[in-house]
C-alpha cells in the first residue's frame, strides 16, 4: 500500500480488526519512510449491482444516492449521525444480500422507507412524501394513516 503522504510504496501493517459493519477490514498502517500512520479498510468486491430506473433506464448502483436521501430525510431530526450510517449500512446490506444483478429502483425505495420507519417517523414521512410523489394533502394524510396504524 502507497503512503498518502510521502508516496512511498512499502508500508507495513500495525494492526488489523473488523470494521462496525462486520463486512469490512479495518487496517492502521505505518509508512517506514516517513513514520506517519494512516488507516485503510478493505471490502470484497461485489459484482457491479444495476439499478433498473421508473422510465426503465438502467444505471449503476451508487450508495451515494441512498445517503443522500437518508440524510435529506433526515436533516434537522434528532437521529445520531452513528445511527444514519448504521441504517444506510443496513439498506445496503438488505440490498445486496438479495444477490440480483438488477434490481427496480422502487424496491430500493421500499426497502429505504422500511428503514426510515424505524429510524424516525419524521424522517420516514419526509422520505415518502418524495418518493412517492404525493400530489395533494389527501394522499400526504392516507401515507400518514398507513404508517400511524
Amino acid at each position: 500500500m502507497r503512503c498518502p503522504y510521502c508516496g512511498n510504496p512499502d508500508t507495513r501493517v500495525i494492526d488489523s480488526r473488523p470494521a462496525e459493519d462486520k463486512s469490512t477490514i479495518r487496517r492502521r498502517r505505518s509508512c517506514d519512510e516517513c513514520g506517519r500512520r494512516f488507516t485503510t479498510y478493505e471490502k470484497v468486491e461485489t459484482i457491479p449491482l444495476i439499478v433498473i430506473k421508473k422510465d426503465n433506464n438502467r444505471e449503476q448502483y451508487e450508495r451515494s444516492k441512498i445517503e443522500n436521501g437518508v440524510l435529506s430525510a433526515c436533516y434537522k431530526r434528532p437521529v445520531p449521525a452513528d445511527q444514519i450510517q448504521k441504517t444506510i449500512d443496513a439498506i445496503e446490506r438488505e440490498i445486496f444480500n438479495r444477490e440480483e444483478k438488477e434490481i427496480s429502483s422502487s424496491v430500493i425505495g421500499e426497502i429505504v422507507m422500511d428503514k426510515l420507519r424505524d429510524l424516525d417517523p419524521v424522517a420516514y414521512v419526509r422520505f415518502a412524501s418524495v418518493y412517492r410523489e404525493f400530489k395533494d394533502a389527501e394522499t400526504f394524510m392516507d401515507e400518514l394513516k398507513k404508517f400511524l396504524q
